[in-house]
């Protein structure tokens, strides 16, 4: 009976150990960030050994809820900048975002026929795997119309890492850095404010899950903290060591999808993903800097803006360099609700005009 208890036990054991391994190699990769001065060292370092220890071949075991926790500290943190200015300035910039949402879509679609001719991969599977939206969303529409899965998830997950790291690393390079001077409502740490934001957060990551709601960790906590703050309630801060943790958590998350099979899988395909990737970052680095003249933004803020990655990478290399998050944050999050809204509308209408041709 004790040998059995003790196989038991030992079965419990072993995942909590290699999820610790994989915390630990994102801590060291953290203090190896901190210590050569990366953009980001606590999602950077974390993402880069992470990802390089997985595609070396060691096995590591994915964080439970990692991303969840983290997006639901990245989605807090962010909601706290939304004063009644901020958000006479968001609406203010509608229509900058709506061609914004308008320039994502048309990027998409060009990205998708590149792909096709590079890869030969579908023009289904290419369609969604180039939309800049989530990758669990798009994935999802690709099955309904016959379209791969794995192909989708894989570009959606090589694309975002890459824009997570080429945007930090490319504009500390340039020196960018504070052009813009927004801050959260609340400058001082209050435990009993932090205690109640936290319950509210949580529970609005919990509704807008049980309403199967895409991002909802990050867009319920989000949604939740701008509304309060909006009213003009600061209860309290966000402590700089939690917004650490949440930058960890978002590095093991998107570090621990790469394994040395990733790449063995389609090096063709996914090889274009990564061609069509920096044509997507040269694209948006155009449109951004002319969108910022445009619409009085500062440059990086614009570019960060329209950059395609992630809601909460580009928002967070916002905060942390201090390049306007709650205006880059408005732009992806009503850029990734629009995608999901309508890219299924706009597949059926591409396919139509294509078959349309071939009559």
């Amino acid at each position: 009976m004790n040998g059995s208890f003790a196989r038991g036990a030992a079965r419990v054991a072993a995942p909590a150990y290699a999820f610790a391994r994989t915390i630990a190699i994102a801590l060291l990769g953290a203090g190896l960030a901190l210590w050569i001065k990366l953009p980001l060292p606590w999602f950077t370092g974390p993402l880069i050994l992470v990802a390089a220890t997985g595609m070396s071949g060691v096995r590591l075991h994915r964080v439970p809820y990692a991303r969840e926790a983290g997006q639901w500290i990245i989605g807090f943190a962010l909601g706290l900048y939304f004063t009644p200015e901020i958000v006479r300035l968001v609406v203010r910039l509608a229509p900058w975002i709506a061609l914004a949402v308008m320039f994502a879509l048309c990027l998409g679609l060009v990205g998708a026929f590149a792909l096709n001719w590079l890869s030969g991969e579908s023009a289904t599977t290419c369609f969604f795997a180039a939309a800049i939206g989530g990758a669990a969303e798009m994935a999802t529409q690709a099955e309904r119309y016959d379209g791969r899965v794995d192909r989708v998830v894989a570009a959606h997950s090589l694309r975002i890492m890459m824009v997570a790291l080429v945007v930090p690393f490319s504009l500390q390079w340039w020196g960018v850095q504070g052009s813009d001077p927004f801050t959260p409502a609340a400058s001082t740490f209050d435990l009993a404010g932090f205690a109640v934001l936290l319950a509210a957060t949580g529970g609005g990551a919990a509704a807008l899950t049980r309403l199967d709601v895409p991002n909802a960790f990050m867009l319920g906590p989000l949604l939740t903290a701008a509304a309060i703050t909006a009213g003009g309630f600061a209860w309290s801060s966000l402590p700089t060591p939690v917004l650490n943790i949440g930058q960890l958590l978002i590095g093991i998350a998107l570090g621990s999808r790469f394994a040395r099979e990733f790449f063995r899988a389609a090096p063709r395909y996914l090889a274009a993903v990564a061609l069509i990737t920096l044509g997507y970052l040269a694209a948006a680095a155009v449109f951004g800097a002319w969108l910022a003249s445009a619409a009085g933004l500062a440059t990086p803020t614009a570019i960060l803006a329209t950059t395609p990655g992630g809601i909460g990478e580009m928002a967070l290399t916002a905060k942390v360099l201090k390049l306007g998050a709650p205006i880059v944050t408005a732009f992806h999050t009503i850029r990734m609700a629009l995608v999901v809204l309508i890219i299924g509308v706009l597949f059926r209408g591409v396919a139509w005009l294509r078959q349309g041709r071939k009559s």
